[in-house]
């Protein structure tokens, strides 16, 4: 800034700390046209974003389509504001919104902060608006210091439009003209926005009515009428006129308060302590966090990548509530929101805490340094989530109350995994555990729902996660003396990791040559073609024509060894299947067939369209890369490229030719950031340092990936008995009864019509077995030859069907 700008800035400053602004003659008392139209929320592709490193600022801000979008306040899953841009008129021929009529660049002015500039250049070259956005850590109040500058053809009014929708609800806010501010309220949330330079005219009226004023203005490009008050609640809309000259600086401040007399005290007193001072010390805050954790990985420093990883981290930090601490939602984004009724308050949209994502998270903040922050996630989890039963929501709001209503056992295993990483094994952490880890031995391995969220059944992912939670479980058991639960953990987990190909690995798919993990199998047995109903508008499948890369966290979570032979035979239909090669490098989709995305010709998704690429997907497989020896450097950079120009990570990118407004290989509507996203580009720039999935739980590794003595034989028959009989299986091992069917191994119904029993073997040992079916004194073996296995590895499933 000049120093005839920062005199022109602090005379205007001056005069609206001294006077009130006039108003016109034609101002009424009360708007007319309630509630107006409905409400929406905005594109969950946002630009930029920003909080204070500081608890006492209570305030969350998003940046997209060059302006402001929801604000969040009190609480990080509270939305306040629906959008707030300029308007500019030349008060004859035109009136023209700031999001729809400028060219739009946005700029990270501090590579150690949260800190965005959006600069918006008029298409008719007549004007450029330039914003740099803070949140004052001292209160609630975020600030916007613009410079309006008048680049051709004369003088030009300015405008703020401001669309609150607060307390997560754009049809119940109320307004009014209130000491030269727009104060705004609905329940327990209160706004006011205030100008530096004052406003000449101010207006609250009812959107798409007559009483709005956008609506007025752009009628005859004037503001005929203006209303003091909107005291009716609906989907209120405020219009102030700052004064300008051809080239003027100013600043907005949007207050927050539980009332609009503290949210005007707010604004009032973040304009008195001005944007610099506000802004130094919001700086000075990320700049102080990201001093306080680890050094960066050599993997970012030597690739360039330091203001990306940078920004990734202070995201996740960011992402954390500062009344629930801990609480981290899963972004400050709906995705698609433009499409979304924001009439009402039931949608969370992605401002909600998945235990999911929480751990992706945490395990990012811990290989960073912050395990702080981790540990007020785990106390999060199991003092808030926890269900008294052991289990966690699908999902919740940030007081634990629920927001979508599902049950995914990942979810219950993942907070274990998480604590025993943190080193918690006290005695009052292990008595939540263990609700948890019994909860997963009686509900597990099938889950109704795995971790794309539409399906049930047994899922490879959701396994993977549930056997990594129960073994860390039992040595969070031992370590308090139970060695029963110990016991159990382990002789559950075991016989899960066993079964889980024989669970979830197709030899009869349609894909390549017929073997390799499904997405999930609906009842076990991943030949029997059974349909699968995708809930996300996918339509209906055979279950063996559906993959994703789920499977691959058995090796991240260390449940199968990284050359695992069912694991690497999965890889190719994965690859011919999902891959796309985008310009920012390879991407993979969530799965074939998947609905969740925008429409084939682009608009939001609604509840059906087209699943498009995920970047953290990249993450995953090059954790699975390193795991095998091989380089990850390629996924870090495709990570990395995959973010816009605010280093956002997002959730999805458009997959094929740019059309319709969208970008191969960048951004979609869905979500930007998702902290999931952003924490899995900080944990693989980590592992590729340490050449190796740091998330792999060593107590998981150590008994299943790291090789054994023994084997677990886990056997499985599909037989239908009648009231008496029992089943039992035979062998020529002395573990088996040496072919003697006295001494034949009794196998449980607790699954019928699988029976099933798990007996340990030395590793290595070649074995010949038989089913044979008991009844009273009766013995009738099953027919056919016998049969023969291997045991390789530490477990080996064996799923058979009874031969009459």
């Amino acid at each position: 800034m000049t120093r005839s700008r920062m005199r022109t800035a602090a005379t205007l400053l001056s005069f609206s700390l001294l006077a009130l602004p006039a108003h016109a003659a034609s101002a009424a008392a009360e708007a007319p046209g309630a509630p107006g139209t409905g409400a929406a929320w905005t594109t969950g592709g946002k630009e930029g974003f920003g909080t204070s490193a500081t608890t006492a600022s209570k305030v969350w801000f998003t940046l997209g389509q060059g302006i402001s979008h929801e604000v969040y306040y009190p609480t990080v899953d509270v939305a306040n504001v629906q959008d707030l841009q300029y308007v500019v008129s030349d008060g004859a021929g035109f009136t023209q919104l700031e999001r729809d009529h400028t060219t739009k660049q946005v700029v990270l002015t501090d590579p150690r902060s949260l800190s965005y500039r959006q600069v918006n250049t008029a298409a008719n070259g007549r004007y450029r608006i330039t914003k740099t956005h803070t949140a004052d850590p001292a209160r609630a109040t975020v600030l916007v210091q613009t410079r309006f500058e008048v680049l051709s053809g004369g003088p030009l009014q300015l405008y703020a439009l401001y669309n609150p929708s607060l307390n997560n609800s754009g049809m119940g806010d109320t307004g009014a003209t209130s000491g030269g501010q727009l104060v705004a309220s609905d329940g327990p949330v209160s706004s006011a926005l205030a100008a530096s330079t004052g406003f000449t005219k101010l207006t609250s009226g009812y959107s798409g009515s007559a009483s709005d004023g956008y609506v007025d203005l752009s009628g005859n490009h004037a503001l005929d009428t203006q209303y003091d008050s909107a005291s009716t609640p609906g989907n209120l809309v405020q219009l102030g006129q700052i004064p300008v000259g051809t080239d003027t600086t100013f600043t907005l401040a949007l207050g927050f308060g539980d009332n609009r007399g503290a949210a005007s005290a707010n604004a009032s007193a973040s304009l008195a302590g001005g944007f610099a001072a506000a802004d130094t010390a919001y700086r000075s805050g990320w700049n102080a966090y990201l001093s306080s954790l680890d050094a960066v990985p050599g993997s970012i420093t030597g690739g360039g990548l330091t203001t990306q990883y940078n920004v990734a981290l202070m995201t996740l930090k960011a992402h954390e509530d500062k009344t629930y601490l801990g609480a981290n939602v899963a972004s400050l984004t709906n995705p698609w929101g433009e499409a979304k009724d924001g009439n009402g308050t039931g949608d969370c949209g992605y401002h909600a805490v998945w235990s999911r994502d929480l751990y992706q998270v945490s395990t990012a903040q811990i290989a960073a340094g912050d395990t702080a922050a981790a540990n007020r996630s785990a106390d999060y989890l199991f003092n808030v989530q926890q269900r008294p039963d052991g289990s966690f929501p699908q999902n919740t709001r940030l007081d634990g109350t629920n927001c979508w209503t599902s049950l995914q056992l990942d979810e219950v295993a993942f907070p274990i995994v998480l604590v025993w990483q943190l080193n918690r094994f006290d005695a009052a952490m292990w008595a939540k555990v263990k609700k948890s880890a019994d909860f997963l031995v009686s509900r597990g391995p099938s889950t109704p729902q795995e971790r794309w969220e539409e399906n049930g059944g047994y899922s490879p992912s959701t396994i993977a996660a549930e056997i990594a939670g129960l073994i860390c479980a039992a040595d969070i058991a031992e370590r308090n003396g139970d060695t029963a639960s110990a016991n159990t953990y382990r002789t559950t987990a075991d016989q899960w990791q066993a079964q889980v190909s024989g669970w979830t690995f197709t030899t009869s798919g349609p894909l390549g040559d017929g073997r390799y993990f499904e997405r999930i199998d609906g009842n076990g047995n991943p030949n029997d073609g059974q349909n699968i109903f995708i809930q996300n508008g996918g339509g209906n499948h055979d279950e063996r024509s559906i993959i994703d890369a789920g499977f691959l966290e058995l090796v991240r979570l260390g449940v199968k060894p990284p050359a695992d032979p069912d694991v690497a035979a999965s890889l190719p239909e994965v690859d011919s299947t999902l891959k796309v090669t985008t310009p920012n490098g390879p991407m993979w989709y969530r799965y074939n067939h998947d609905g969740y995305g925008e429409t084939a010709s682009g608009g939001p998704y609604t509840g059906a369209g087209v699943g498009r690429l995920w970047p953290l997907l990249t993450g995953e497989r090059g954790e699975y890369e390193l795991a095998n020896g091989r380089s990850a450097t390629t996924h870090l950079t495709t990570m990395a490229a995959a973010a816009n120009p605010g280093y956002l990570i997002p959730e999805q990118v458009w997959d094929r030719a740019s059309t319709g407004g969208f970008t191969f290989g960048e951004g979609t509507g869905s979500a930007t950031p998702l902290a999931w996203s952003m924490a899995q580009f900080v944990r693989l720039a980590h592992s590729i340092d340490a050449g190796a999935p740091v998330e792999t739980p060593s107590v998981v590794k150590q008994r299943y990936a790291n090789g054994c003595a023994n084997a677990s034989a886990n056997f499985s028959v599909h037989a239908t008995t009648t009231w008496g009989q029992s089943l039992f299986v035979v062998g020529d091992r002395p573990e088996l009864g040496s072919w003697n069917p006295a001494n034949a191994v009794p196998l449980s119904s607790a699954s019928y019509p699988l029976w099933t029993a798990t007996v340990g073997v030395p590793k290595g040992t070649a074995f010949q077995y038989k089913y044979l079916r008991k009844e009273g004194g009766a013995v009738t073996w099953e027919s056919g030859a016998n049969r023969a296995a291997t045991a390789t590895g530490c477990a080996l499933g064996l799923n058979d069907t009874w031969r009459s």
